[in-house]
């Protein structure tokens, strides 16, 4: 009886183990989050926030998960070839990111980079739409989705875990800003026209 049982059980395991492993098979193979928020402020000013890596400890949700996180500044002082490097515990992770495409007020694009816990290449993007007084700021990370990562989001929402930082990272950038924190712009704008920067290959940063 108990060997019948114990059969039974195991029999259970490998079909809810095997109905698991097929869910997440047909998972999309690729992800984006995204979040958004209106700013009462001008979007050169979110810009002038966002394209300084210097300018992420007041309000980045991940910059105080770990008090004795360690940073490292490296590439252009902001903009396009600035990189910044973190390593701390594991509710941060080791990795780094860098500003591959600017469009002066527009967007940043960034290119982010883990290490550990997981390694991942993930492509950031910050846009600054106006609204009237108003600027619509989006959050948005794409990448792709590995097998492993598609088990996991069997058994934890890592869209929800995401989401909610992103939440918590614009509330704070809203915050920040609206209390005029923040100096101005480094530099003002000189045409209507979106200044536009890309990174440079490296063969010709050299």
């Amino acid at each position: 009886m108990i060997k019948k049982i114990l059969l039974s059980v195991g029999i259970i395991l490998v079909v809810a183990i095997a109905g698991i492993l097929i869910m997440a098979a047909i998972k999309p193979d690729t992800f984006t989050y995204q979040r958004s928020m209106l700013i009462n402020a001008p979007q050169e000013k979110i810009f002038d926030q966002v394209i300084d890596f210097h300018n992420w400890t007041k309000w980045s949700p991940y910059e105080h998960k770990d008090p004795n996180l360690k940073r490292t500044y490296s590439g252009a002082e902001s903009g396009v070839g600035s990189k910044y490097a973190w390593e701390g515990n594991d509710d941060v992770g080791v990795g780094n990111m860098e500003i591959t495409q600017a469009k002066k007020p527009i967007s940043i694009n960034i290119g982010l980079h883990f290490t550990k816990p997981f390694q991942g290449d993930n492509n950031v993007v910050f846009s600054m739409v106006p609204q009237g007084e108003q600027t619509e700021v989006t959050w948005s990370m794409t990448g792709s989705n590995p097998f492993m990562c598609k088990v996991m989001g069997m058994f934890m929402d890592i869209e929800k875990m995401c989401c909610d930082d992103f939440t918590k990272g614009l509330t704070n950038l809203k915050n920040y800003i609206e209390k005029g924190e923040t100096s101005g712009p480094k530099e003002a704008s000189k045409s209507s026209e979106p200044e536009i920067q890309e990174a440079k290959p490296a063969s010709e940063t050299k």
